[in-house]
């Protein structure tokens, strides 16, 4: 639930990375904010174990300017991809603006991005969101790796996206597609956060 602050003119949304275990979420985090100007990005929080998996979540708030006169903020969050952290997923989901399902595009990992994404929709049916209504994008990461290892982009599409939602090929490690996606679902969350007011 976006947060719109009258007084000081901003609006913070919260956007959550969320897919299995080492797909390439937070990979995505560390690419943006690497590329950011200081000014646009906030510090990113990053809880990580030895085997560099995130524990908790990712933090990245950064800034997009100004939107009809309202300062707009992302806070960019991932989820442990494991299955043992299902209630830490289940809290860092909640009040989700919009949300980035990040598919592991190697083909022998297709079960856990099937399992991860039912997780997603099981998440935000127990949380009353309305899954056809909250903005989702799907990006397929590591298309960068060879062929015969991955899945292309066309298999993937349908076995995971059913809804038709938009989607980006991507390799997070070097940047393809990671911008793209979160042009994405932004503009998508700052669609749906106009509509009660065009509707005034």
């Amino acid at each position: 639930m976006s947060i719109v602050n009258y007084a000081t003119r901003e609006i913070t949304c919260k956007l959550v990375y969320y897919g299995p275990g080492r797909a390439g979420k937070t990979t995505n985090l560390h690419y943006i904010y690497e590329q950011l100007p200081a000014e646009r990005r906030g510090q990113m929080i990053s809880l990580a174990t030895q085997t560099d998996r995130t524990l908790f979540f990712d933090f990245l708030p950064l800034d997009l300017g100004s939107i009809a006169g309202f300062t707009t903020r992302f806070q960019l969050y991932t989820v442990p991809g494991q299955s043992y952290y299902a209630t830490t997923r289940n809290l860092v989901l909640q009040g989700a603006d919009g949300v980035v399902f990040v598919a592991d595009s190697q083909s022998r990992q297709l079960e856990e991005n099937v399992e991860s994404l039912q997780d997603l929709h099981l998440n935000l049916g127990e949380q009353g969101v309305d899954v056809r209504s909250l903005p989702l994008v799907i990006q397929y990461n590591k298309q960068d790796l060879p062929r015969d290892l991955i899945l292309g982009v066309a298999e993937l599409q349908d076995e995971l996206n059913f809804r038709d939602v938009p989607h980006f090929a991507a390799d997070a490690l070097h940047g393809l597609g990671v911008f793209e996606t979160l042009r994405c679902v932004a503009e998508l969350v700052l669609r749906r956060l106009s509509q009660p007011a065009a509707g005034a």
